[in-house]
């Protein structure tokens, strides 16, 4: 039996609902592939070539979109740890001698002269 927890899986492989980009990616191949395959036609009324010119379309538009879509992911979470990180940071200094706000105010002379 099929519990909804368990989620829509393609093809008995991929679980498209927890696989991050992986429902936009799909989504994006239908719509590549049906462009492609109708332009295809359109152009050259071959049925059968056209069918594999989709294909290939699907193929394409949907490895194409998953990369974007999974780098795209990988410097957001660079950039996130690296904030992470940095307020740790300053979270830890603050008030300290090490404190790197207080470097250029340390400097400065204070009052008139």
């Amino acid at each position: 039996e099929r519990t909804i927890r368990q989620g829509l899986r393609l093809l008995g492989i991929l679980d498209v609902q927890n696989t991050p980009c992986a429902r936009e990616a799909i989504l994006h191949g239908a719509g590549g592939s049906v462009a492609a395959g109708l332009l295809y036609f359109l152009a050259t009324s071959r049925v059968k070539r056209s069918f594999d010119v989709g294909f290939a379309g699907f193929m394409v538009t949907t490895l194409g979109s998953w990369f974007y879509c999974r780098m795209n992911n990988a410097k957001l979470r660079v950039q996130q740890r690296l904030i992470q990180e940095g307020i740790k940071n300053k979270v830890a200094y603050e008030g300290t001698v090490m404190d790197p706000t207080k470097k250029g105010k340390a400097e400065a002379p204070s009052g008139p002269s």
